[in-house]
């Protein structure tokens, strides 16, 4: 029977450790699923307060002395797990654990704890969209995916936040019990094996402007004109700066290149008109300022990881009628 450890500590999330409970914790040997020896372990068993709205506390009976024969570790989310102190325990029965071959899974900002316990440095490596600056800041040697739903590396799977703790979960049962293992739990949880594109397709964004000190004015008047043709030059000119000095301040303001940051404009733009309306793709890149549908779908895979059409289908609104409905 494979052995699961999840670690929990004060401000555990109940989502990721439901679903840690649901992937793991239930026993599908009748379908042809290994059994697993499930345990929710803590640095001091006892009384752990969850991260829960209307407060609700669990009740945990194992110590990490179950980490060490583990053969997954799993790591939940926890409250403020970016800038929370782990307990030394928990970081030091990590350390063992993949040192001994055992595989790390850590579920949305629970990647914070295994950065903190080095498993992470020189990998690849991703969290919840609205932590990945902060990992990348906090922890320069790993290197962030800000747009993968999970990553593997290493026998460590960190995965983006909450309902993608079910990709990496589902993933890591693939890769240890195959395809057909997974996909009997996928069915039994009413879930996709695997979800296509990456999280950047449910982020809000892009904010890049707001960042922007000097160019405000002129980024403000390129993001109401998407439809139109912008160049450097032209953007230059409307800031009057030269060429080159406008480029070099891009970068220094956004991080960015003005095409980058036009294309992202664009995509956005596109979002919001497959999500509001039921335009045609063809219109939608006119709207946009892609021009054709094709270029469209070339940037809108590249940068979401999905398609247009995909994209409508997942995050369209309900119209109540068959006229479009006005977006801006």
């Amino acid at each position: 029977m494979h052995k699961v450890a999840v670690i929990v500590d004060d401000g555990v999330n109940p989502f990721e450790l439901g679903v840690a409970a649901e992937v793991f914790g239930d026993d599908r040997s009748d379908r042809g699923v290994p059994r697993f020896d499930y345990r929710i372990v803590a640095p001091v068993p006892g009384r752990v307060a969850l991260d829960y709205p209307g407060g609700a506390d669990l009740l945990v009976q194992h110590d990490l002395s179950f980490v060490d024969e583990a053969d997954i570790v799993v790591v939940p989310a926890y409250t403020d797990c970016a800038g929370r102190d782990c307990h030394i325990g928990a970081i030091d029965a990590l350390r063992r654990a993949h040192a001994r071959g055992a595989w790390i899974l850590t579920l949305c900002t629970g990647a914070f704890v295994a950065a903190k316990a080095g498993l992470l440095d020189g990998r690849r490596a991703t969290t919840h969209w609205r932590h990945t600056d902060r990992l990348a800041r906090d922890f320069p040697s790993i290197e962030v995916d800000a747009d993968a739903i999970f990553v593997e590396d290493g026998r460590v799977v960190t995965s983006a936040g909450t309902a993608a703790a079910i990709d990496a979960s589902l993933h890591l049962v693939s890769v240890l019990f195959g395809a057909r293992a997974a996909a009997v739990i996928a069915r039994g949880m009413v879930v996709p094996p695997r979800r296509d594109g990456g999280q950047s397709q449910y982020a809000v964004g892009p904010v890049a402007e707001q960042r922007a000190e000097t160019l405000a004015p002129v980024l403000h008047w390129a993001a109401e004109r998407l439809d139109e043709e912008h160049t450097i030059a032209s953007l230059a000119r409307r800031a009057m700066l030269s060429e080159r000095t406008f480029a070099r301040r891009f970068r220094e303001e956004l991080g960015t290149t003005p095409l980058a940051w036009l294309t992202g404009q664009r995509v956005q733009r596109a979002r919001q008109l497959l999500e509001a309306t039921d335009l045609s793709l063809d219109v939608v890149a006119q709207q946009s300022g892609f021009g054709t549908a094709a270029l469209l779908r070339h940037h809108f895979q590249r940068q979401l990881g999905t398609t247009p059409s995909a994209y409508r289908r997942r995050f369209a609104c309900e119209l109540e009628d068959a006229e479009a409905v006005p977006v801006g």
